[in-house]
């Protein structure tokens, strides 16, 4: 209103100017005409005026005056009003820019960073600044959300892998809770294993179901294999056609289209891979940026899980063999009870088959007292060991006619062993015609079915009535049947009554049918006070009695043996940890009873902690020792810095090792070798530590020294450090060397060798320089004297490549046909590839010698060294 008001008041003091400045200019024009009508001496009249005005026109010109000035100042009028138009609709466009940019920072500063920008003038400074103040804040805001969105399901993840301690529960729950998270229809875990080199898939999740999908990788195949190789990202919108398609009630089969594969790295070892699918045509940013942070932090959780499983994995095998230790033992036991026990039933049965052979003799002198339906086969052969008579009897049982017996098939269905005991028995027979000899062997009937044998022969060549040497046999597969069952019931029966363990049997009610004496001392009850009773009606532990029903009621269920560990009081020994088997025993395919055998391992789990207290010294000592052999190990990079064209391919086979690389160097001489010592591991790595510091003395010693004169001494220093020397000697140890003395300024390579080759690759062509062949140290030959070694010197050439190494390489055993990686495959490397550099054969050798290997157990410790010039 104050505006409109200013504008009122202007308005009516121009229009008010106006009138004044006309009436002004009337009364000069007036004024004028009465000064020229005086002047003339004129009387004012319209006469006057008219007569002036012809005399003098300039009274016309000052006649217009008055319009001229009233026009000019309405003209400045007009033009005010509209400056005042213009310069309201700025105070009014203010105003509005003022109130817009009140309400834009009202919002701004609740928070409300999406609003529209409500049409901000470009020259309103005020309301661009508002806008870009509300950009940075806006930018802040989804920075701080995406931090806290990362965070927060980094500790949720966190939270998971701290629950579970199973690699198969961890990976499924942590599928689930991130396809949740990152709101994807479907994954799939996978645990890379190192010793198979596959991927294998340990959990899929698709549609809040569970999914079983059993796949396997190889690295570099699929995308799975790829991401695995590559180890990095492995982000997908254009899927293949082989991909799986993502199934559900609503969308039917439909292929994602977005995957997305993350790997899990920890100390730069792939220990899993992630894979998401999405039907969304991409995943964000902040969602990869999450996979990648989270991906470190279950790859470390997955590599102690696995550390743990072999960790766990030794525990067992050292319990197997334990058990094994003593179940060996009891075997041993056993065999001599069985062996007693044999020769007690031998001494029996030849009693009775001497009663036998008496009463035959006594009963049966004449051939026609032979039955056809005989239960045994009478055989009658001659002096010549020739049959003469076979009983009808031999077709019922042994499947052959008494003709075709004559015929040859009494010997010819024989088994080695048993044709042997037959000539035998003959040969004792007509040595002592007194002694009736009996035999047990092995017939293949007619039908082709094996039979046990029992044949008693006596000589009756001077019985008139038999003239020859008779033989008795019967079937006895039977007999040996049942013996067999009776021998084995018997040691049963034996076992358990002198067990140390705790053998019970109840049916499935809980009575006890059976109890050995060890219920004395667990239980605290007589074996005789427990046979019918029930297990609700004895005094034992409730825990005892528990385990006793749930094991009867699982078994009922299953049908099938359990095995639990279970700590008990006992009655005599204290708290024992007992390992029970309960073992269901059926009639006619229905449970009738249930076999309990206790296990006490109380000492086995006593020695179990001590033996893995010592494998924890152990591994601890091999590991303190691995860190003092590397600590004198020549560094690569040092190396380089001399050579730099050359690589080490060094591949211990244990975490010590008895191969090593050995660099020296004396003022502008530079020494390098390859050092093989005997055997490997921990006496291995003992033997180097002689040699590397041998070598250190004799070439600091004297720079002169050819390569021939330092494997000299080390040769002699080794031997008097080994006592080799002595003649009580014994120990053969050693080591054989690749060494290299090299003078770059005078381009002069020098190299002596024990049982090591050189290779020289040079112009394309494979010069070899063998070693001396005879090995670093060894007990010497007393009547043979010992050559030197061999010095060879070599001038250098630009571009000459050489090859030192240690057998571990070629007796490597693997390929297709499990052979020797061999020197011959190491040359045509070589040879093959004799443009390489030093780091592409560097990798050739080492991704040949692990495809070489492949599953193959490496066979000792691996060392080249390859130097270009």
């Amino acid at each position: 209103m104050a505006v409109k008001k200013q504008k009122y008041n202007i308005s009516t003091i121009s229009y008010n100017d106006l009138l004044i400045s006309v009436l002004v200019a009337i009364i000069l024009v007036l004024a004028s005409w009465i000064i020229d009508i005086f002047a003339n001496n004129l009387s004012f009249s319209f006469g006057s005026i008219g007569t002036i005005h012809a005399e003098n026109p300039v009274h016309w010109i000052i006649d217009i005056f008055p319009f001229i000035v009233g026009f000019v100042i309405y003209l400045s009028i007009k033009k005010r009003e509209r400056d005042k138009a213009v310069f309201e609709q700025i105070i009014e466009q203010r105003d509005r820019d003022i109130n817009k940019n009140a309400r834009f920072a009202k919002k701004i500063g609740e928070g409300i960073y999406d609003e529209q920008d409500e049409n901000i003038d470009q020259d309103d400074i005020i309301g661009r600044s508002l806008i870009v103040m509300r950009d940075n804040l806006r930018a802040n805001s989804k920075k701080e959300k995406e931090q806290n969105w990362i965070s927060a399901g980094k500790d949720l993840v966190s939270g998971i892998l701290r629950m579970h301690n199973s690699i198969e529960e961890l990976t499924y729950e942590v599928l689930v809770e991130l396809i949740k998270y990152i709101d994807v229809i479907q994954g799939s875990f996978y645990i890379f294993n190192e010793e198979t080199e596959k991927i294998t898939n340990y959990a899929t999740y698709a549609y809040n179901r569970k999914r079983y999908v059993d796949q396997e990788f190889s690295i570099g195949k699929g995308l799975i294999g790829q991401c695995a190789y590559e180890q990095d990202i492995v982000y997908r919108t254009e899927i293949p056609e082989d991909y799986a398609s993502i199934t559900s009630g609503i969308l039917g089969d439909k292929k994602p289209a977005s995957i997305l594969i993350v790997p899990l790295i920890t100390e730069e070892k792939l220990q899993g891979i992630i894979e998401f699918a999405s039907i969304e045509d991409h995943f964000s940013e902040l969602t990869i940026e999450f996979l990648k942070e989270l991906g470190e932090i279950i790859a470390r959780t997955l590599y102690n899980l696995k550390m743990n499983q072999k960790t766990e994995k030794l525990l067992q095998e050292s319990q197997q063999m334990t058990a094994e230790l003593k179940a060996n033992e009891e075997q041993l036991r056993q065999n001599a009870e069985e062996m007693r026990a044999t020769q007690e039933e031998l001494e029996i049965s030849n009693k009775k088959l001497e009663t036998q052979i008496k009463e035959v003799e006594n009963a049966q002198k004449r051939l026609h007292s032979l039955l056809e339906n005989a239960s045994e086969v009478i055989s009658i052969y001659d002096s010549e060991l020739k049959l003469k008579y076979q009983s009808p009897s031999v077709t019922k049982i042994l499947g052959y006619t008494p003709e075709e017996m004559m015929s040859g098939k009494d010997m010819d269905r024989l088994t080695a062993k048993g044709e042997a005991a037959m000539k035998e028995m003959f040969e004792q027979l007509l040595a002592d015609p007194h002694t009736p000899r009996a035999i047990q062997y092995t017939y293949i009937k007619k039908d082709g079915k094996k039979i046990h044998i029992e044949t008693t022969g006596r000589n009756l060549l001077n019985d008139p009535a038999i003239s020859g040497i008779i033989l008795n046999s019967q079937d006895i597969t039977e007999r040996k049947r049942a013996e067999k069952e009776e021998r084995m019931k018997s040691k049963m029966q034996s076992l358990s009554e002198n067990s140390p363990d705790l053998i019970l049997r109840m049916n499935t009610k809980g009575q006890f049918f059976y109890a050995n004496p060890m219920v004395n001392d667990y239980l605290g009850v007589k074996s005789k006070d427990i046979i019918n009773n029930r297990i609700d009606e004895l005094e034992v532990e409730e825990t005892l009695v528990s385990f006793f029903k749930d094991s009867i009621r699982r078994i009922r269920k299953t049908n099938q043996k359990l095995n639990e560990e279970l700590t008990m009081p006992t009655a005599k020994l204290g708290e024992r940890i007992m390992n029970f088997n309960a073992i269901p025993e059926f009639n006619e395919n229905e449970l009738e009873t249930v076999l309990f055998v206790g296990h006490d391992i109380t000492e086995a789990k006593q020695i179990e902690m001590e033996i893995k207290d010592k494998n924890k010294k152990i591994s601890e000592s091999i590991n303190y020792a691995q860190r003092i052999q590397s600590s004198i190990l020549p560094n690569n990079s040092i190396i380089q810095e001399y050579l730099p064209k050359s690589f080490i391919f060094y591949l211990p086979r244990d975490v010590v090792s008895g191969d090593f690389p050995w660099f020296f160097k004396k003022d502008d001489i530079l020494y390098i070798s390859a050092v093989d010592c005997t055997g490997h591991g921990v006496p291995g790595a003992l033997l180097s530590f002689i040699g590397y510091f041998q070598l250190n003395n004799i070439v600091d010693h004297d720079v002169n020294y050819t390569a021939g004169q330092i494997l000299d001494k080390l040769h002699f220093g080794v031997r008097t450090t080994l006592k080799q020397d002595r003649i009580d000697a014994d120990a053969r140890d050693g080591m054989d060397i690749a060494f290299c003395r090299i003078n770059l300024k005078k381009k002069e390579l020098q190299y002596a060798g024990a049982h090591r080759p050189l290779y020289l690759l040079r112009d394309g062509e494979l010069l070899e320089y063998k070693g001396n062949r005879k090995a670093i140290g060894g007990i010497p030959h007393r009547k043979k004297p010992e050559k030197d070694f061999i010095n060879h010197t070599l001038e250098i050439k630009k571009g000459d490549k050489i090859f030192i190494f240690s057998d571990g390489l070629p007796d490597q055993v693997g390929g297709p046909e499990g052979r020797k990686y061999s020197p011959k495959r190491i040359r045509a490397h070589i040879t093959e590839n004799k443009d390489l550099s030093m780091q592409q054969f560097s990798s050739l050798f080492s991704n040949d010698f692990k495809n070489w290997k492949g599953k193959t157990k490496q066979i000792d410790d691996v060392l080249l060294i390859g130097i270009e010039f």
